[in-house]
């Protein structure tokens, strides 16, 4: 049943503070937040567009149309996860449980659908986004971009380290125990109907899994036998309420053969048919009622966990910034984003920024890509590689950007940069021949800064799939070589792994990250 870049090796990112999940105002930088952000507003940057585009789509279709689509997926996942939470004791909630093997087995659980949404789910999730926050993620996506409304998202969902209890109404229980089962997990008789509704725009029930509720339809363009709730099942709209109220639905849990398992009709007409004919009158109230009850399931997170809030576009966004030590020069280069902005060929796109003098200095910038999400395109600038050159000693402090003479500073706070460290051209292969090649990473440590720590970062998994970072340290020279009058090098011999690694530093007892590669195969030869 359906509940319904620039060179990584070369270039080093400026390091920005990471900020903790409580963090709640939205001040660039924040890595979480940028992240979060990113995936919310700049889908074709990112692979999850792929997952839900088109809406007819479902990615794991092997013989021809299949009757499902990905869209019906990611909701089915979405509140099963979330509905083994208990309001009285907090346990349970949006937090990934329903990955683990013990839920899926469930009679409650049962179908492929929540396998196939966490083997797309693992291609997004980062040491900023967890495994949950990628899962609300995901169903707001699906359902936004399949004619659904806006959905309010907020990030810091931690993920469950074991599977939850129990909690999910199945379809022969009782009209009771589906207010029962609501009730535990939050929403009152009224609130479940919606829900039900609202996630029942999109899908139907496979004959497979449940072949007690439909039949087989040998059809060649429903493969997988799937009764839909609506004959919009890949689109969002009311016509699940239109159809129900008219008397022509095929919703098998309303008409179908067993009334046993009849659910949706026991649940729509509790109040009489009120809520469900107060939908068929009104798109617009179906659409609202429904943006405001999946934020809501998708806000239901174990007690103590604690969400950001609502996540918006920021108006401009830095990204792919690197700092890079060549011999006497400092070369800054990176992108940034305009929301809601196109291109015009007559604009004038300045980069400004001050150094540790107070001196101020700029750039043009230049026209880069664009970037698509939250029905909004927007332009990006770019101060490419080899990037704007600055005197290492005057370095930089913050950065500001003027559009046609209007100034973008972040009401004042500016956008901070960090020039304590910068990657450095010395680094090089040691061995290039050897098996696997050895190279050497230096980076350019500013002299005065207070860095306490340099050091590689490596996401790995642990036992139950959480993302975690594992650090290796550069050692710290007993008295480091020059790079300039301004930078003396850090640097760490090392073999090259399969492994994706980042560079880290500790400066004024604040870890910060690049989130860039690391990787020796791209340096030169020493």
């Amino acid at each position: 049943m359906v509940f319904a870049l620039p060179n990584a090796a070369l270039h080093l990112t400026l390091f920005i503070v990471l900020l903790s999940v409580a963090v709640k105002a939205y001040v660039w930088p924040s890595p979480q937040l940028d992240a979060l952000e990113s995936l919310r507003f700049e889908l074709d940057r990112h692979s999850i567009a792929s997952f839900i585009q088109p809406c007819t789509f479902f990615l794991f279709s092997v013989d021809g149309p299949s009757g499902r689509s990905n869209v019906a997926d990611w909701i089915r996942t979405a509140y099963h996860d979330m509905a083994t939470y208990n309001s009285t004791d907090g346990t349970g909630g949006m937090d990934a449980s329903i990955r683990f093997a013990e839920e899926q087995a469930r009679a409650e659980n049962v179908g492929d659908g929540f396998n196939n949404t966490f083997r797309l789910l693992t291609q997004i999730t980062t040491r900023y986004v967890s495994i949950a926050d990628a899962l609300a993620l995901g169903a707001i996506i699906a359902i936004e971009n399949c004619g659904g409304p806006e959905i309010a998202f907020r990030g810091g969902r931690l993920d469950a380290g074991e599977p939850n209890a129990p909690g999910v109404p199945q379809p022969e229980q009782d009209l009771q125990s589906h207010i029962d089962s609501f009730a535990r997990q939050g929403f009152n008789q009224t609130e479940m109907i919606g829900l039900v509704a609202c996630g029942h725009t999109f899908g139907g029930v496979q004959h497979d899994p449940f072949p007690d509720i439909v039949p087989a339809l040998n059809d060649p363009n429903n493969t997988e036998s799937v009764t839909h709730f609506d004959s919009t099942f890949i689109n969002f709209d009311n016509n699940v309420a239109k159809e129900y109220i008219s008397g022509t639905t095929s919703n098998p849990l309303v008409v179908g053969f067993n009334q046993t398992t009849n659910s949706d009709q026991r649940i729509f007409s509790s109040d009489g048919n009120a809520t469900m004919r107060s939908f068929a009158q009104s798109s617009q109230l179906f659409a609202s009622t429904c943006a405001e009850l999946f934020a809501r399931m998708l806000d239901t997170v174990p007690r103590g966990v604690e969400l950001t809030e609502v996540i918006t576009p920021l108006p401009v966004k830095p990204d792919f910034l690197a700092l890079t030590l060549d011999n006497d020069t400092l070369q800054f280069s990176g992108q940034v984003r305009f929301w809601n902005m196109t291109e015009d060929p007559n604009r004038t796109a300045v980069l400004l920024w001050e150094d540790h003098s107070g001196a101020t200095h700029n750039a043009t910038m230049s026209v880069g890509d664009t970037s698509t999400g939250g029905g909004t395109t927007s332009l990006w600038y770019a101060f490419d590689d080899p990037g704007v050159r600055l005197d290492p000693v005057a370095g930089i402090t913050r950065m500001s950007f003027s559009i046609d003479g209007e100034l973008y500073d972040q009401d004042g706070v500016g956008f901070a940069v960090q020039d304590a460290i910068a990657f450095s051209k010395t680094s090089c292969l040691t061995n290039p021949n050897s098996s696997p090649i050895a190279g050497r990473f230096d980076i350019a440590v500013r002299n005065g800064a207070n860095v306490t720590r340099v050091f590689l970062e490596e996401e790995v998994k642990d036992s139950v799939g959480r993302i975690t970072v594992v650090e290796t340290d550069f050692p710290r020279p007993a008295s480091p070589s020059a790079a300039t009058t301004a930078y003396s090098l850090w640097s760490l011999n090392m073999t090259q792994t399969s492994s994706t690694r980042t560079i880290g530093a500790e400066v004024d007892g604040i870890k910060m990250s690049t989130g860039r590669l690391a990787v020796l195969f791209d340096l030169p030869d020493c």
